[in-house]
């Protein structure tokens, strides 16, 4: 019988998240997850002297970003509904023990497809039921690791960013009509952030009607890179450029994420502020 192939070491992982309701708003809409999963087990009865809880040698992680819209209670109540029942499917559905070198990434991506678009329906239908939340909605970002592996799901205007050898890579579209109309070459982009349609979003979880068209990618880590997730409270406030210097001034997490809300608000903080941020590094042996 041929010898199983070496499994690769997994990565070590440190991350960070970070909300701030900003300089203007009174309330804040956002939400963000910070997560890892774990095999474990609770030992009820043993002969066996050791723990009652043990967990197993691997991880996965689950990182999110949400921001609410539709008034104050309506904004709050959507990102949460959102991101409840991506920890629910994920718990309780997802069987997200997989194969890295096969074919199970694109699996995984198409559940948490099908997990937002029952999330989808569940928020029209109790926006339709309560007056006070009729229209709700809110933008989704998530990111699954297992391994090497990295599966990034997107609804909206948050973003999704690779920071790899120093250079920041935007992995997500903004789903919003100033960035249709730059993709059709209708816009240039050094209008979008003067557009007094900017905030035009055009996808959304929730909202007045069931659907919602949600973007999907599988990529491949290395050692070193960076994860950052945020809000447009973020990314409306910092270019690309300034976030890229501080990721390159401050390789920690948690440092990046207080340097990343300060300058934003700095900037006028104008939109509550979210961010995660993840480091994956070269497992120590």
């Amino acid at each position: 019988m041929p010898a199983d192939p070496p499994r690769t070491p997994p990565l070590d992982v440190k991350a960070f998240g970070l909300t701030d309701k900003g300089r203007v708003r009174s309330a804040n809409e956002d939400q963000f997850l910070v997560a890892e999963l774990t095999k474990g087990m609770r030992v009820w009865h043993t002969s066996l002297s050791g723990p009652h809880v043990q967990f197993g040698d691997e991880r996965a992680h689950l990182f999110m970003v949400a921001d609410g819209m539709g008034g104050q209670r309506a904004g709050a109540t959507a990102s949460s509904l959102a991101m409840v029942a991506i920890e629910q499917f994920t718990l309780n559905t997802l069987k997200w023990f997989f194969d890295s070198n096969g074919p199970e990434a694109q699996r995984v991506l198409s559940q948490f497809q099908g997990a937002l678009r029952e999330a989808d329906a569940d928020i029209v239908e109790q926006g339709n039921d309560q007056p006070a939340l009729t229209g709700m909605g809110t933008t989704l970002t998530m990111a699954y690791h297992l391994r090497e592996d990295l599966c990034v799901v997107h609804v909206g205007d948050s973003r999704a960013y690779l920071f790899r050898a120093g250079e920041l890579h935007q992995l997500t579209r903004d789903h919003t009509l100033v960035a249709e109309l730059v993709r059709k070459g209708a816009l240039p982009p050094g209008q979008v952030a003067a557009h007094r349609l900017r905030h035009v979003i055009t996808n959304v979880v929730g909202g007045q009607n069931v659907g919602v068209e949600i973007e999907a990618h599988a990529l491949h880590l290395e050692p070193g890179d960076c994860l950052l997730l945020c809000t447009d409270g973020l990314s409306e406030m910092l270019s690309a450029e300034a976030i890229t210097a501080i990721l390159r001034a401050e390789p920690e997490p948690e440092a990046a994420c207080a340097k990343l809300v300060a300058q934003a608000n700095a900037a006028g903080g104008r939109d509550n502020i979210s961010v995660v941020m993840v480091r994956f590094a070269a497992a120590v042996s």
